[in-house]
Formats: C-alpha cells, structure tokens, sequence
C-alpha cells in the first residue's frame, strides 16, 4: 500500500480524511498525518498514524515531512490572501520529495466560477499544472455547516440573512466531502481527474424552510442587497476585506457559481449525499 499523507490533520477536513482513510481498511501505518501543531494529532498517533510537523510558512521544512510519500492531499489553507505562496511551497516539497500523486480541494465550478473566493484556488490549479505532478483535483462546493456552524445567531435573529436572492446553492456536508478524498486516495485511476463535487442545489429561502422545519420555529429567508451584506458582516466583527469576500460568495451564488447538476460526488462515495437536515439538526443538537 502507497504512503497517503493528508496535510492540515488536525483540521475539520483533515481529520475526517484520516479518519475515513482507518475506517476503509488502510494500514495506520501507511498513513502520515501533517499537522502545523503535532501534538493536537495526539489521538491519530494513538491509533498509529505517523505524525509529522508540517507548516506552509516554513517552506524549508516540508520536503523531507514528505520523505516517503507517494500520496498527498492538500487541502487548501484557511487563509485567504496567503494561499498562493502557502500552496506554492507545497506543490515544490511535493515535487522534491518524488509524491507519485497530488490531490488538491479547490472550488467547485474552477475553470469557470468569476468569484473572488475561487481565484487562489485557480492560480493553485495553474501551479499544480504547471508542476509536472501527477494531480487530482477535487472541486469541492459548498459545505452546509458553512450555514449550522452560525445557526444559533440565525436563530436568536429569527432570520437567515445573505444576498444570493434566488440563487441555488449545492450543499453537502463536510464529511461527504472528506469521504470522497479518502475514496480517491485509497482508489486508483484518478490522475489527470478534476471531479466537481457538489450536493442538491436549493436556494437559501428552502435552506431557511428547513431550518424552520427542524428547529420547530419559523426562520425565513431574508436577502439583502450585497452591500448590504457586507456591512451586516462587517458589523458582526468580519474585517472589511473578507466581507468583501463572502458578500461577493452570495452574489455568484445568484449567479450559478456553486451550482452543478453532475454526480461526482455521489459517484465517488457510493451514496447520496448527507441531507440538508441531518445536518442542520446534528448542530442543533
């Protein structure tokens, strides 16, 4: 079996990697777990995972974390502005290191999407092209805890707030997601692939009936306008540059950005995806 190395571990994403990559048969110890703070991997290396120190800011460490690897995913980093230098270190370690497999979680709809959010994960494509490496690229859409993770305040407000208008926004949760990259770590054929990974798209007023139907009270769907939006995010302590961001993220919604009406993702983890309001009512509860 091939080393498989999943960077940011100890992240939400990460973490379920590995976690789906144990529960699918894969040796423990053919598993590397890359984690900016190791010991927060502490419960991984109990389970026999190899636990490596791996920091995109400290481009000269990454390399010889990879010593071995044959497999890697990357999952993209969690600050925007900054992606492009962090991924470049990566996909030159990977390169050095001799990795037979790059895969890496972009945006759904890359090749075309105009968002602002989209453009890191377009230059990290052109540089994984680029780079010469065997790649797969997993352009995952949206997640549906990118909504619960905020439900107590959509709550307490008694209103989902956003300006995608109408828009159709295609939701799955984060661990269908995570599945479908162990699937594609332990699996074969998936070089040169790009799988647009994506749930049902519905619109945030049938996101708000749901949450209405699962928390027993009625939260409606309320848009603004996209500046608007932003100043509403601003207000709740975003800085100015990211609310930028994510208001733009509504506006492309209304424009199609996240939605795909392909099957990849159902195709890749061999069920439908996790319903709207199995998730909506785990963070309830």
């Amino acid at each position: 079996m091939p080393s498989i190395a999943i960077t940011g571990s100890t992240g939400q994403l990460g973490r379920a990697t590995v976690t789906h990559l144990l529960d699918r048969g894969v040796p423990a110890a053919d598993l590397v777990a890359l984690a900016r703070t190791p010991a927060a991997a502490d419960d991984l290396a109990a389970r026999g995972v190899t636990v490596r120190a791996f920091d995109y800011d400290q481009p000269e460490t990454l390399a010889p974390a990879l010593d071995g690897v044959d497999r890697l995913l990357l999952v993209s980093g969690s600050e925007p502005g900054r992606r492009i230098p962090q991924h470049t270190a990566v996909i030159e370690a990977a390169r050095t290191a001799g990795v037979g497999l790059l895969a890496y979680t972009s945006i759904l709809n890359a090749e075309t999407t105009r968002m602002q959010l989209a453009a890191e994960h377009q230059e990290t494509e052109r540089l994984i092209a680029d780079s010469g490496l065997p790649a797969v690229l997993l352009r995952n859409g949206w997640y549906t805890e990118n909504y619960t993770r905020t439900l107590d305040q959509t709550i307490e407000h008694g209103a989902l707030v956003g300006a995608a208008a109408s828009g159709r926004v295609g939701l799955a949760a984060r661990d269908d997601y995570a599945l479908a990259a162990a699937v594609v770590l332990a699996g074969e054929g998936h070089a040169g692939r790009a799988y647009e990974l994506s749930g049902p798209a519905i619109t945030l007023a049938e996101l708000a009936a749901t949450i209405s139907t699962v928390a027993g009270r009625e939260i409606p769907y309320r848009p603004l306008a996209p500046a608007d939006y932003e100043q509403l995010l601003v207000g709740a302590g975003l800085p100015a540059p990211v609310a930028a961001i994510f208001a733009d993220v509504d506006v492309q919604i209304d424009a199609g950005a996240l939605e795909h009406d392909g099957d990849d993702l159902e195709r890749l983890i061999g069920r439908p995806v996790t319903p709207v309001a199995d998730t909506v009512r785990a963070a309830l509860a």
